[in-house]
């Protein structure tokens, strides 16, 4: 112990460092824990979906038909506002808003957390982080789009 006490009297610089940055990692966590777990990673997605919670892609149409997640639905996010009613009616079941990196996807969570949507989460890395999973992904070709 008497080691320790030695060390901290030596190089308080460092103990002041490790000090602030164990506080500044607790502050963020519980930041974080405060607003609510808004993204998930693509194996947590997986699971929603699997229990029934509707994916909104916000890409482009083109982007979505080079390859989206199996019965996405595409609304794209220049024309979100538009299609709030859309929207409004998957309100009771989880949404999980994807677009090509994670970014877009988390402010618009953001938005539908405040106008007061609860159950929806974005895809933490986007498109790009599913396929680096190794997931699935279906062309416009193969599949028929329901509304």
């Amino acid at each position: 112990m008497n080691t320790y006490l030695e060390f901290a009297g030596n190089h308080p610089l460092l103990i002041g460092a490790l000090a602030f940055s164990f506080f500044l990692l607790v502050f963020t966590e519980l930041q974080r824990k405060a607003r609510g777990m808004t993204n998930i990673e693509p194996q947590d997605a997986v699971k929603l979906i699997n229990s029934d919670a509707v994916v909104i892609d916000l890409r482009n149409a083109e982007a979505f038909a080079r390859g989206h997640i199996v019965n996405a639905k595409n609304i794209p996010f220049d024309e979100l506002q538009a299609n709030k009613d859309k929207i409004a009616k998957y309100a009771k079941k989880a949404i999980i808003a994807v677009c090509d990196g994670g970014m877009t996807s988390g402010k618009v969570v953001d938005s539908m957390r405040k106008s007061g949507v609860e159950n929806v989460y974005g895809l933490k890395g986007g498109i790009n982080a599913w396929t680096q999973a190794n997931l699935p992904l279906v062309t416009a070709k193969k599949t028929k789009s329901k509304s």
